[in-house]
């Protein structure tokens, strides 16, 4: 356990000197900034098309990271070191996705009020839209993870790790944006049929996703 939380501690200080926190938090701004320019300035419209703008804002936020999780360690032969340790790689995984979890999507969920109120949407909607991102966050975490490790061995791997997440980002996206819509719909109303399937995937990828990315990074390491 030790080691576990010290690789999760190690990556969130990473994250944190690196500026990486501090630029997915600006560009989810600039984003949100932008788009009342690009959509009019009928507010009904801009908030009847919030929540999914602001998922879509989110994910690209995060895509900005992904590449990060692992490329870093791989370069400097950290990562072969890692896999010297007495942990799995299974658990290394899980513990740079702790890391990279509480170092860039915690204060993208803390951002979000701020981020919700700018494209017009209530404040009594906030705390559904939030519990529907945190929700469906481990998810997207674990599931980039994945990508991450599959384009580690790839020069410019950014793209690479686009292209291998986004599939596996959609069905997270859909059921989110549609739980926060009929939040909206609902006065702020938690939508618990849409809630359970993002906590269900989020399950479904914390026993999934690690061995996946180990697994990848073990060819990499080849």
């Amino acid at each position: 356990m030790g080691i576990f939380l010290s690789l999760c501690h190690q990556h969130m200080l990473l994250a944190w000197r690196s500026g990486h926190t501090t630029l997915i938090v600006t560009f989810l701004f600039i984003a949100v900034t932008l788009m009342p320019f690009g959509l009019g300035p009928e507010l009904a419209l801009l908030s009847r098309l919030a929540p999914g703008l602001l998922w879509v804002v989110l994910l690209m936020s995060l895509l900005l990271s992904l590449d990060r999780m692992f490329q870093a360690d791989y370069e400097d032969g950290t990562l072969e070191q890692l896999g010297l340790l007495p942990l799995p790689m299974e658990l290394i995984v899980l513990a740079k996705s702790l890391g990279h979890f509480i170092a860039l999507f915690v204060p993208l969920l803390i951002s979000v009020p701020v981020a919700g109120l700018l494209l017009n949407i209530e404040a009594a909607v906030l705390p559904a839209l939030m519990l529907t991102m945190l929700a469906g966050a481990p998810a997207l975490t674990l599931l980039g993870a994945i990508g991450a490790a599959l384009a580690l061995s790839v020069r410019r791997s950014a793209m690479l790790t686009v292209l291998l997440v986004m599939p596996l980002y959609i069905p997270v996206l859909v059921f989110g944006a549609t739980s926060s819509t009929r939040a909206i719909a609902m006065s702020g109303q938690i939508d618990w049929p849409a809630l359970g399937i993002l906590a269900l995937m989020s399950c479904a990828a914390l026993f999934m996703a690690p061995l996946a990315a180990a697994a990848a990074l073990r060819v990499a390491l080849r």
